[in-house]
């Protein structure tokens, strides 16, 4: 009886932990046009993310964060897709991030948006330089004329 009921709450943690998931808002002073790219630049990062649905039009992402190991039991019960959605904000946009997981294990929330931030200071791949014209070569001086 005791190992049904232990059993019993330790499935009903399982489904009911991932229903935790926080949304945490980051805004930023550029439009959600100037910002999703870089959202995508990270959603394709495949060591660090994998892509579940993607909307560009809605700006709205589901994702996975990949982990090499859980130290914790905690930490793999608690591994369940994430969300990203940019929304404008006035003249800004704000980036909403639903993440179950933040801890000292792993923080999903806090490295999505590092990685958004760097992606956003990146240059843009610059324009190649034109090609500077040849320098016109000095004509060959010519032979002197022999004395007649």
């Amino acid at each position: 009886m005791k190992l049904r009921f232990t059993g019993a709450i330790l499935l009903t943690l399982a489904l009911a932990l991932p229903l935790l998931g926080k949304t945490y808002k980051s805004t930023y002073p550029i439009s959600c046009s100037e910002l999703w790219p870089a959202v995508k630049v990270v959603l394709a990062d495949t060591e660090h993310y994998e892509v579940k649905a993607s909307d560009d039009a809605k700006m709205h992402a589901d994702y996975e964060a990949k982990h090499a190991a859980h130290v914790t039991v905690t930490g793999a019960i608690l591994q369940r897709t994430n969300h990203v959605t940019l929304v404008p904000k006035g003249t800004g946009c704000e980036m909403e991030v639903v993440s179950n997981f933040s801890g000292w294990e792993h923080d999903d929330r806090g490295d999505f948006k590092k990685r958004v931030d760097d992606a956003l200071v990146k240059p843009k791949e610059a324009k190649p330089a034109e090609p500077a014209e040849p320098a016109k070569q000095a004509e060959p001086a010519k032979p002197a004329e022999p004395p007649k």
